[in-house]
């Protein structure tokens, strides 16, 4: 099972990165149900900023919390901003 890390803008520009499996999903969640996460539920709509791919959800979840641990400067170089 492929897992996407990804990274989310927010309609105040603030960013929100995240994992799945199902991306597309994942990202009507965030705009149109509560399944979304609270941070994003108050910051609609949403867009996809950057994903990356992996093989595992521990690997992916390692992704996710060094760039969860990512200086907004630092956000906005990987995303080629």
């Amino acid at each position: 099972m492929q897992w996407h890390v990804y990274i989310l803008t927010c309609a105040d520009g603030t960013l929100y990165t995240g994992i799945s499996t199902d991306l597309e999903r994942r990202i009507t969640e965030h705009n149109t149900t509560d399944k979304g996460a609270k941070y994003t539920h108050a910051r609609r709509p949403v867009t996809l900023a950057y994903s990356e791919m992996h093989v595992s959800r521990s690997e992916a979840s390692k992704r996710e919390a060094l760039l969860k641990k990512l200086s907004r400067v630092e956000k906005l170089k990987l995303i080629g901003d």
